[in-house]
C-alpha cells in the first residue's frame, strides 16, 4: 500500500509543538493560530461525520476542515466561490499583468512592520498605476484592477510584491467614452518603477517620522533616523522591479491565471518531496535561471520558520480592487464601461438562498461529494455527527515517499 503523501500538516504534528515551545518569545498569535489550525485540519480535533452509501453500504468518516487561509488543504473552493464572483466583472478588453516588488532593505524592515509596509506596497503602487494612466500623456483614463499580494518566493524566502491584474483601458475623464491602451502594450515600465519608488520612500519616511515603524533585534539600530536613511540609501539608488507581462489572451484567460494566484499558499503540499528525520526536500523553481526545476532540503524548524514568514497580520486583506473596480461603486462603473464598450450585461446571479456545501462545491469544481467512491452508483448520506476529539501528536515522522 502506497505511503500518504507528505503534508505541511505532517510536519507541524511531528515538530510544531517543539518549535513552539523552543520560539515563544517570537512568534505572534496570528502564527501560533495558523500552525494549530493547519495540525488540525481535516482530523478528529476539528469533528466530522459519517457518511454511508445507499446503494452498496461503504462507509467513510469526513473530518472538518479548519478553513485558514494559510491552509493548503482548504483554498480550493474559496477559490472556486472567488473566481465565481469575479467572472461577472470581466470586460471583452484586453488585461495585463504588472508585479511591483520592493528591494531587499525594504523587505528587510517589512519582517518587523508587516501591516504598515504591506499596506504601504498596496498603496503605493496603486496609486502609480492610477497617477500614470490619469496622465493624458500615457492613457488619460481612470483605470480598474485588482492587486494580489504575494510575500514569498518559491525558496520560501521573505519576497514581498504586489500582482496587479488590469484591463488594458479605462474610462475617459467626462465618462463618455472607453479609452484603449495601444495593442499589445499597457504603460511604461520605467516610468512606472520610478514613481513607485518615489511614493514608496516617501511614505515610509512619513511612517518614520511619525513613530510608526518598530524595530528590535538585528534590526534595533534602524530607530535612530541617520541608521535608517543609511539603510535606505541604496533601495533609493536602485532600480525597481516592475515588471508588465505579456497580455493575456482574454478575460477567460484571466481567471485561469487568477485562479492559481489569488488563494496560493506560501507552498502547496505537492512540492512536498520527502522527510527524512529532520531533513525535508520541496521542489522549486529558480526564476533566476529560466525558472529551472529544482530541489531545495531544510531542516525541519529552518521550514516552518520560512512558512511562518508568510502569516499576515489579523484583518490584513491580501486581495484588494481600485478605480472602478473598488467596491464602493464598482457596480456602477463596470455598468458604465460595458455601456461605453457596447457589451452586454452579464447573466443575473444566482440565488442567494443558502446552498448545500456538496452542491456548491460540485457546482464550482466539477467534482461531485455525494457519488460513492467504491461502487460510484449510490450516495453518500450522512448517518452521524463527531464530536471534536483532542489532537494526538505523531511520534515518529511520516514515511519518505
Amino acid at each position: 500500500m502506497a505511503a500518504a503523501p507528505l503534508e505541511v500538516a505532517d510536519i507541524f504534528r511531528r515538530f510544531g509543538p517543539a518549535f513552539r515551545q523552543t520560539h515563544a518569545e517570537v512568534l505572534g498569535r496570528g502564527q501560533l493560530r495558523a500552525m494549530r489550525a493547519i495540525e488540525r485540519c481535516r482530523t478528529a480535533a476539528l469533528g466530522g461525520h459519517v457518511e454511508q452509501c445507499d446503494a452498496c453500504g461503504h462507509r467513510r468518516i469526513t473530518y472538518n476542515s479548519c478553513r485558514h487561509r494559510a491552509c493548503p488543504k482548504c483554498q480550493s473552493l474559496a477559490r472556486a466561490q472567488w473566481l465565481e464572483d469575479r467572472e461577472a466583472e470581466l470586460l471583452e478588453v484586453e488585461y495585463f499583468h504588472v508585479v511591483f516588488t520592493v528591494p531587499e532593505p525594504i523587505a528587510a524592515i517589512a519582517h518587523q512592520n508587516k501591516r504598515l509596509v504591506y499596506d504601504l506596497l498596496f498603496h503605493a503602487s496603486a496609486e502609480t498605476l492610477r497617477t500614470i494612466a490619469a496622465d493624458p500623456q500615457h492613457l488619460g483614463a481612470e483605470l480598474g484592477f485588482l492587486s494580489i499580494l504575494h510575500t514569498w518566493g518559491q525558496n520560501l524566502l521573505h519576497h514581498p510584491h504586489v500582482h496587479c491584474v488590469v484591463p488594458g483601458g479605462g474610462i475617459a475623464p467626462d465618462g463618455q467614452r472607453w479609452i484603449a491602451c495601444r495593442r499589445g502594450f499597457f504603460l511604461p515600465v520605467r516610468v512606472l518603477s520610478r514613481l513607485f519608488r518615489r511614493l514608496f520612500l516617501q511614505h515610509l519616511h512619513q511612517a518614520f517620522r511619525a513613530g510608526q515603524l518598530r524595530f528590535s533585534g538585528q534590526f534595533a539600530s534602524l530607530r535612530a533616523a541617520e541608521a535608517f536613511r543609511t539603510h535606505l540609501a541604496p533601495a533609493a539608488q536602485a532600480e525597481w522591479v516592475v515588471y508588465a507581462k505579456p497580455p493575456f489572451g482574454g478575460p477567460r484567460q484571466v481567471l485561469n491565471y487568477l485562479g492559481r494566484y489569488t488563494h496560493r499558499v506560501a507552498i502547496s503540499n505537492n512540492r512536498l518531496l520527502k522527510l527524512e528525520g529532520r531533513r525535508l526536500t520541496f521542489s522549486w523553481k529558480d526564476y533566476k535561471h529560466q525558472a529551472a526545476q529544482r530541489t531545495m532540503t531544510l531542516d525541519a524548524d529552518e521550514f516552518i520558520r520560512r512558512f511562518l514568514l508568510h502569516i499576515l497580520p489579523n484583518g490584513l486583506q491580501h486581495i484588494r480592487h481600485y478605480g472602478f473596480l473598488a467596491n464602493r461603486y464598482r457596480q456602477t462603473k463596470l455598468a458604465l464601461c460595458r455601456q461605453l464598450l457596447r457589451a452586454p450585461a452579464p447573466p443575473s446571479p444566482q440565488s442567494e438562498a443558502k446552498e448545500d456545501y456538496r452542491d456548491l462545491y460540485l457546482r464550482l469544481t466539477g467534482k461531485s461529494l455525494r457519488d460513492c467512491p467504491l461502487c460510484g452508483k449510490g450516495h453518500m448520506i450522512g448517518i452521524e455527527t463527531l464530536p471534536p476529539t483532542p489532537l494526538v501528536h505523531a511520534r515518529s515522522p511520516p514515511a519518505a515517499l
